[in-house]
C-alpha cells in the first residue's frame, strides 16, 4: 500500500504542471506533528495551571476556580504566550490561503488590513485593555453589562455566537477544505471540514484556554518559519524582482489604490478596515480573550505590541509569495489554490509535509480559539446569567458542550462559502456589514459617560439585524455588488453613533455606578505617565508603541 497520490490542478500558465504528490515522508511529517500538537498543549498547559496554583497558595493570595482555568488559564500567562496566540488566532488558514489568494488577485494592497491591525494595538492597549483588565469580566458581553446593562450583554453574546459559527469558524475551515481539496479532490468538502474541525476540537474540549494558549504558541512558530521557507523558495523561482514587478504591475504592487477601486478603495481604508479591525482586536471575544487571561497589564500590553510587530511581517510572508506567483502561474483559475501551489511546485518532498503541518496548524490554532471563546460565552454570559447556582464542574461541562454545537454549527456552514470569489472577501464583507455597531457600542461607551443603556441596546438589536439585511441584499443577491462593503462599513458607523447619541440625549444620564470606573479620564494618563518614570525603554509600553508606529509608517511609506 502506498501513501502516494498523483493530482491535477489548475493550468500552472507554462511553467509545466506542478508535481502534485503527497509523499510518505509528507504525510510522516504532518501526522507526527499532529499527534505532537495534540498531546504538548494538554500537558504543559496543566502544569502551567498547577504551577500558578502553587505560586497562589505560597504567596497567600487568592487561588483561581475551576471556571477561570478553563475558560481564562487562570488569568496567569507572560507576554510572549499572550502575543503569539495573538498572531496563531489571527493566522488561520486564511492567512496562508487567503492573503496569498486575495494578493494574487488584488495585490500588495490587502496588506491594508495587516498594517491597520498594528495602528489598532496601539489604540487598544492605551485606551481599551486597561478598562477590560480593570473590570475582572470573562467575557466582552459581560464587560457590556458592566458598563450597560443585562440587555446589552444577552443581545452582544447572541451577535458572538453568531460570529464564531458562521464567520470565523467556518471561514478557517473552509480555507482547510480549500488545501485538502488540492491534495485529495475525490473527498467530499464536508468531511474535510468535519475531520479539521475534529482534530481542533480534542484539546480544546479537554484542556481550555491553557492548552489552546501553549498550542497557539508552538503552531504561531511553525506557522512563520513556514511562511518564510514559502517566501525564500518562491523568491528564488522568479526571475527577477524587477520582472515580478513588472508582470504584476503598478496597481498591484501599490498599498494604496484609487478610490473607485472595486476591493480596497483608499477612503475605504478610513471607512472599512478601521473599523472592521477595531471591531477584531478590542471587541471581538475570539481575540481579547487572550489578553483577559494575561498576568498583568503590562503582559497584556507587551503581549500585544509583539503581536503587532509580527503582523509587519505578514507583507513578506504571506502577501508578497501571492504576487510573485502572477508571474510563475499567470492562469489559475482559483486565487485560493495559489499558497497549495507553490507549495508543491517549490519545495522538496519532506520540507512539504512541514508547510502543509503548518497549514494545519494555522488552521486548527484558530479553529480551537474560536470554540474555546464560543463555549466560554455560552457559559458565562448565557448559563451562569440564567442558572446563577450552576456548580464550576457544571460550567465547564456547559463549556465543553457549547464547544460541541457550535462545531457542528460551522461544519455544516462552511461549504456555502465557496459561493464568493475569494475567502477574504467573504471576510470582509460580511463583517463590514455586521461589526460597525458593536465598534460604536464599545468604543463610544468607554470614551463617553452620557452614553445609556438604552441607546447601546437599541443600537445593536436595530443596526445589526439591518446589517445583515443589507448583506444579503447588497452582496449575495445581486450578480454585481450594488455598494462597495468598505464604503457600507462606513455608513452603517456613522448611523451606528447616531442613534448612539440621540438616544442617549433624549433619555436620563446613566447611574455613575455604571460609568465610574468604566469610561475614560483624562487623570488616568497622568497618573500612568507619574507611574512610567523611570521605566527603562525596553519595558516602556509607550515607547515600544512609536517604534511600532514609526515602522508601520514607513512599510507604508515605501510601498505606498
Amino acid at each position: 500500500m502506498t501513501a502516494d497520490v498523483m493530482l491535477p490542478l489548475a493550468d500552472s500558465g507554462g511553467q509545466g504542471m506542478p508535481d502534485f504528490t503527497v509523499r510518505a515522508l509528507d504525510l510522516s511529517v504532518i501526522i507526527g506533528y499532529l499527534v505532537l500538537s495534540r498531546i504538548i498543549p494538554l500537558v504543559v498547559g496543566s502544569r502551567m495551571q498547577k504551577k500558578a496554583h502553587a505560586e497562589a497558595k505560597a504567596s497567600g493570595g487568592k487561588d483561581s476556580d475551576a471556571s477561570e482555568d478553563y475558560f481564562l488559564g487562570g488569568r496567569n500567562f507572560i507576554w510572549p504566550f499572550v502575543g503569539l496566540s495573538l498572531v496563531a488566532t489571527n493566522m488561520s488558514g486564511a492567512t496562508f490561503v487567503g492573503l496569498a489568494g486575495g494578493a494574487y488577485e488584488q495585490g500588495i494592497s490587502i496588506f491594508a488590513y495587516e498594517w491597520m491591525s498594528a495602528v489598532i494595538l496601539v489604540v487598544f492597549i492605551f485606551f481599551i485593555l486597561p478598562f477590560y483588565l480593570r473590570s475582572k469580566v470573562f467575557t466582552l458581553p459581560e464587560f457590556l453589562e458592566q458598563r450597560y446593562d443585562r440587555r446589552a450583554r444577552m443581545a452582544f453574546a447572541g451577535f458572538n455566537l453568531f460570529a464564531n459559527m458562521f464567520i470565523d469558524m467556518a471561514a478557517a475551515l473552509f480555507a482547510g477544505a480549500v488545501v485538502v481539496k488540492v491534495l485529495y479532490p475525490d473527498i467530499p468538502m464536508i468531511v474535510s471540514v468535519a475531520v479539521l474541525a475534529i482534530l481542533a476540537a480534542i484539546y480544546t474540549v479537554i484542556g481550555g484556554l491553557g492548552a489552546v494558549m501553549v498550542s497557539d504558541s508552538i503552531q504561531a512558530t511553525i506557522t512563520l518559519l513556514g511562511g518564510v521557507i514559502v517566501l525564500i523558495a518562491t523568491f528564488n523561482a522568479i526571475e527577477s524582482w524587477d520582472s515580478m514587478a513588472q508582470v504584476a504591475g503598478d496597481e498591484k504592487m501599490s498599498l494604496i489604490l484609487p478610490a473607485d477601486h472595486p476591493d480596497l478603495p483608499w477612503p475605504g481604508l478610513l471607512t472599512g478596515v478601521l473599523v472592521v479591525g477595531l471591531y477584531y482586536w478590542t471587541t471581538n471575544q475570539l481575540v481579547v480573550q487572550r489578553t483577559l487571561g494575561a498576568r498583568s497589564l503590562d503582559h497584556g500590553r507587551w503581549g500585544s505590541l509583539l503581536a503587532g510587530f509580527i503582523k509587519l511581517a505578514f507583507l513578506f510572508l504571506f502577501i508578497f509569495p501571492g504576487v510573485m506567483a502572477l508571474s510563475l502561474y499567470p492562469n489559475l483559475e482559483n486565487p485560493d489554490t495559489v499558497f497549495p501551489t507553490l507549495v508543491f511546485d517549490l519545495l522538496p518532498v519532506g520540507l512539504r509535509g512541514l508547510i502543509l503541518a503548518a497549514v494545519i496548524a494555522a488552521i486548527t490554532s484558530t479553529v480551537d480559539s474560536i470554540l474555546n471563546s464560543a463555549s466560554t460565552i455560552v457559559t458565562m454570559d448565557f448559563v451562569k446569567t440564567l442558572r446563577p447556582d450552576t456548580s464550576q464542574r457544571g460550567l465547564v461541562f456547559s463549556g465543553r458542550v457549547a464547544t460541541v454545537v457550535a462545531l457542528v454549527v460551522a461544519i455544516l456552514w462552511a461549504p456555502f462559502i465557496a459561493q464568493f470569489d475569494t475567502l477574504y472577501n467573504y471576510l470582509q464583507s460580511v463583517l463590514s456589514f455586521l461589526v460597525p455597531p458593536v465598534v460604536a457600542v464599545f468604543l463610544v461607551g468607554i470614551a463617553s459617560k452620557r452614553i445609556s443603556a438604552t441607546a447601546a441596546f437599541l443600537t445593536l438589536v436595530i443596526m445589526q439585524p439591518l446589517g445583515l439585511l443589507m448583506f444579503i441584499f447588497t452582496q449575495v443577491l445581486p450578480e454585481e455588488p450594488s455598494i462597495q462593503f468598505l464604503y457600507a462599513a462606513g455608513i452603517s458607523t456613522g448611523l451606528s453613533v447616531l442613534l448612539l447619541v440621540v438616544v442617549s440625549l433624549l433619555g436620563p444620564s446613566p447611574d455613575e455606578s455604571k460609568t465610574a470606573e468604566l469610561t475614560w479620564k483624562s487623570e488616568y494618563w497622568t497618573e500612568e505617565s507619574q507611574a512610567l518614570r523611570g521605566t527603562a525603554a525596553w519595558a516602556n509600553y509607550r515607547v515600544l508603541s512609536v517604534v511600532l508606529l514609526l515602522a508601520t509608517a514607513v512599510i507604508v511609506v515605501v510601498w505606498a
